[in-house]
């Protein structure tokens, strides 16, 4: 689905640069973020032996059960998955 926005300004100021520039800002913050979580997501993995892809899905499901550990990651599968949506949505 397509969207479009339309901004209008009584701003003497050019508004297409200032709005390139604020969008671009928040794109690097959420490729910062994402890489942050990312390297989150590689120590869940690598201390519990699964991909985050069958973690969340055997959380889905009850099967992991739901200690602090296990309850972070999900959070942090979450969150990555809310800030690529973000960006996609950029």
């Amino acid at each position: 689905m397509r969207q479009q926005v339309v901004v209008t300004t009584d701003a003497l100021a050019a508004l297409k640069p200032l709005l390139a520039s604020a969008i671009q800002s928040e794109l690097r913050i959420l490729e910062l973020g994402l890489a942050r979580i990312a390297e989150r997501l590689q120590a869940f993995e690598k201390q519990y032996g699964l991909t985050s892809e069958e973690f969340a899905h055997r959380f889905a499901t009850g099967e992991s059960g739901e200690s602090l550990g296990y309850i972070e990651w999900a959070g942090e599968i979450e969150t990555y998955r809310r800030l690529e949506g973000q960006l996609q949505a950029l």
